[in-house]
């Protein structure tokens, strides 16, 4: 798959494509209806196709100090398209200046001039261009002058995540923020995945026989509620069951939150400058504070306990 930032990088001799345009934030299971059908309607036609999206998130420029947490980085985004079998992802850096661009001059520069669009594939919320003005009627009534089609496909799954609400990467930082792993997995089709470098801690962990990999995490990452959960944590193509804690370990008056995993059976490790990721299973508990040492090292042993049996049941990650 080809990974572009900014126009510029888009081949000048490239072709007619079928393209999809969005912030796709967590790639979720209603976004992927749209990107497999953009990526079946390029097949039909015989052309590529092109995921486009924005970086960073729109809401940041038009409304400095809004960014909203991000359930996958750009990379990880490519990642999970390329699975999907979108030929192209397109980062388009979101300036003031890009965000004043009128829906009319967004169609001609980025889908007329650049990727030659044949058909363009949309959620019927879609909306683009300065002050957010156009929409798929708008890109329809476009696609009749520019020689593009324009197919909208309802994005709107449900589950029984939030209740029954549809399928949204709102609702799923809502559920990432109250620690519902299970609602957030069901939306994503995947558990929830943060990822970083290891970074050196306090180092409590292996004083006490529970070495844990401290990950400093991306900026504006979706960092799930305080407390113990199950999960994995992925280093070098190698998923290892891990005891997860997020919270400022108020055992030891702990001020910064951190996301720290605990690789379940696994002595020895050097993670130190690793890049790694952690995918977040099940809530085991919440952060608590204990009356001994003796008393947190006893609730420790039981949350590994815990989270064995839940990785144990679980399916294995990808």
């Amino acid at each position: 798959m080809q990974r572009w930032r900014g126009l510029e990088d888009i081949p000048e001799d490239w072709g007619r494509s079928v393209v999809t345009i969005g912030s796709y934030d967590g790639v979720h299971r209603g976004h992927q209806l749209i990107i497999r059908h953009a990526v079946e309607r390029a097949r039909e036609l015989g052309v590529p196709s092109v995921l486009v999206t924005f970086d960073p998130h729109p809401s940041e420029v038009v409304r400095p100090g809004s960014h909203p947490p991000l359930l996958a980085p750009h990379h990880r985004r490519a990642e999970l398209c390329a699975e999907l079998g979108v030929d192209a992802v397109l980062i388009l850096p979101f300036t003031t200046e890009f965000s004043r661009l009128s829906p009319a001059d967004f169609v001609v520069k980025v889908l007329v001039d650049k990727l030659h669009a044949k058909a363009v594939v949309e959620g019927p919320n879609f909306r683009f261009g300065h002050k957010a003005a156009g929409n798929v009627e708008f890109l329809a009534e476009q696609g009749k002058t520019y020689d593009f089609e324009v197919e909208v496909v309802d994005l709107y799954e449900s589950g029984e995540a939030g209740g029954g609400q549809p399928f949204s990467s709102t609702l799923t930082r809502r559920l990432i923020a109250e620690g519902d792993m299970e609602g957030a997995s069901e939306i994503l089709g995947r558990p929830h995945r943060v990822e970083g470098v290891v970074v050196r801690g306090a180092q409590r962990g292996r004083d006490l026989g529970f070495p844990t990999a401290n990950v400093e995490t991306l900026p504006h990452t979706a960092i799930p509620a305080d407390g113990v959960y199950a999960g994995w944590l992925h280093v070098l193509g190698e998923a290892m069951p891990a005891a997860i804690s997020v919270g400022t370990n108020p055992q030891f008056d702990g001020t910064e939150r951190t996301v720290e995993a605990y690789a379940i059976d696994r002595v020895g490790l050097d993670l130190y400058g690793l890049h790694v990721a952690v995918d977040f299973l099940a809530f085991v508990r919440g952060q608590a504070r204990f009356e001994s040492l003796d008393a947190l090292l006893e609730q420790m042993a039981e949350d590994v306990k815990r989270c064995r049996e839940l990785i144990a049941v679980a399916q294995p990650p990808a």
